[in-house]
């Protein structure tokens, strides 16, 4: 049997979704005035917001990331959501299906803060980001920014080099 016998017959039943050309945001606009124009959706201001999307992706924790910022932690882990960073849930996707339920009103909530495993805190923050998506605009202009950043682990230290040489040179790979 060859191809064409094979192919015989068939036809396209749906159409492709045309994505034009891929285009790389290399304008110098600076991430906090992308963030202004959607002050309203973040629950910081946008200088914090950049500031936390900065240090947040150069590898400090959330806690760490929040205190450059000057906001608490738990306002640093809803921006770095709202911004599209994934990873700063605290529960887990199948402990985060017992905050939907509660949220739909089957279960109880001192019940569902019991299942989810967490403290008020975690429950709390995931309850945040079951009920708030990432803003689109605001995740594109964060994407854009951090393709556009440093390699992941310059300025830990402050003097842009990776903590202890952990990332090596190349060179000692040959």
């Amino acid at each position: 049997m060859t191809l064409s016998e094979i192919a015989d017959g068939l036809e396209v039943t749906a159409s492709q979704r045309e994505r034009g050309v891929a285009v790389a945001d290399d304008t110098e606009t600076a991430l906090v005035d992308r963030l202004a124009a959607h002050a309203d959706d973040l629950p910081c201001t946008p200088a914090a917001t950049a500031t936390l999307v900065d240090a947040y992706t150069a590898g400090r924790s959330v806690g760490d990331a929040a205190r450059e910022a000057g906001v608490t932690p738990m306002t640093g882990a809803k921006a770095l959501h709202r911004c599209g960073v994934e990873g700063v849930c605290p529960l887990a996707p199948s402990r985060r299906s017992v905050v939907r339920d509660w949220l739909d009103g089957r279960i109880a909530r001192s019940e569902a803060v019991a299942l989810a495993g967490g403290d008020e805190a975690d429950f709390a923050l995931a309850t945040y980001v079951e009920t708030h998506d990432p803003v689109p605009a605001v995740a594109d202009a964060v994407d854009a920014h951090v393709a556009g950043a440093a390699p992941l682990g310059d300025g830990l230290r402050g003097d842009g080099d990776a903590p202890g040489g952990a990332l090596g040179s190349p060179d000692g790979l040959r």
